[in-house]
């Protein structure tokens, strides 16, 4: 495996394409937008600077990691010859089925089809195209360049070859590969989204603030993170789509998502992305400080 073409240039593309084009793959980045390629290289290079200026990596290392990257806003060109192609667009299954059926119809008979979902089926997905085979779940954490687990999804029909093939993949990419079956939410999310959503029932419900609930979490359960402001930094767009998911799959009130989670999706308050959520980013992205809503 050389060629990698990675499609979405937002925080988990740009991370993604990152990590691959650091340890020595040719790495095409695609996306529709040129605007988001400029903003995605630029998060790049600033996160390589970081890792510079902590003695983590060379200058040869960053100079050799962007020289890596190449960027496309058309996807037939993106994915032309490429061995493996991961796709990291929004987390919504409409859009993420139009892009494997057009990927399947461009791309190499041999080319692996992976997604980077947090909880859409691997196996439905790979329905979508005629090498179902072939079709396989990459789910990399948030931040990439940081996070060490990915979560492999055998989808079905995956086979065992495209399996290994992967699993060996994330290994070079300095990675820790676990092997997850294919359900709502594979492991990370049906465990980790229940969570978050309760917390947010417990503020919905008055029984602690903001900050209180989350120094519950970081002081009592050993969490770097509260819960709370985790919503915030994954984005509470996406754990209301993938409570939703999983509400849908499982068809279990457990995972209905709080009231007070889809008003504030409504109302925009979406967290870092948008400035605000359960804490106010208007000042800095560590920021501890609560919304003025829940004060």
């Amino acid at each position: 495996m050389k060629n990698i073409a990675v499609i979405g240039a937002g925080t988990m593309g740009n991370g993604i394409a990152h990590v691959i084009a650091q340890n020595g793959y040719k790495t095409n980045l695609i996306d529709i937008s040129p605007e988001a390629l400029d903003k995605g290289l630029l998060t790049i290079e600033k996160n390589l600077d970081r890792m510079v200026a902590k003695e983590l990596i060379t200058e040869d290392v960053k100079k050799s990691t962007l020289g890596n990257i190449a960027t496309y806003t058309i996807l037939a060109d993106g994915v032309k010859k490429v061995d493996l192609v991961i796709e990291a667009a929004t987390e919504n299954t409409a859009l993420k089925l139009k892009i494997f059926r057009e990927l399947d119809a461009i791309c190499e008979p041999t080319t692996i089809l992976a997604t980077n979902t947090s909880s859409i089926s691997i196996t439905q997905i790979a329905a979508a195209t005629k090498r179902a085979d072939k079709v396989i779940g990459m789910h990399f954490m948030n931040p990439v360049p940081i996070m060490q687990l990915v979560e492999i999804i055998r989808g079905y029909s995956t086979s065992n070859e495209v399996t290994k093939t992967i699993m060996d993949l994330s290994m070079a990419l300095g990675k820790t590969p676990t092997e997850v079956n294919d359900y709502p939410g594979f492991v990370a999310n049906r465990i980790l989204m229940p969570m978050i959503n309760e917390a947010i029932e417990t503020l919905y419900h008055k029984v602690a603030g903001v900050s209180e609930i989350d120094t519950v979490m970081k002081l009592g359960m050993a969490h770097p993170m509260g819960p709370l402001q985790l919503a915030d930094f994954i984005g509470l767009d996406v754990c209301l789509s993938i409570l939703n998911v999983m509400y849908d799959g499982f068809k279990n009130p457990k995972y209905a998502p709080c009231p007070l989670l889809v008003n504030m999706v409504t109302a925009g308050k979406l967290g870092i992305k948008s400035g605000e959520g359960f804490y106010d980013y208007s000042e800095s992205r560590k920021s501890e400080k609560v919304s003025k809503q829940f004060n």
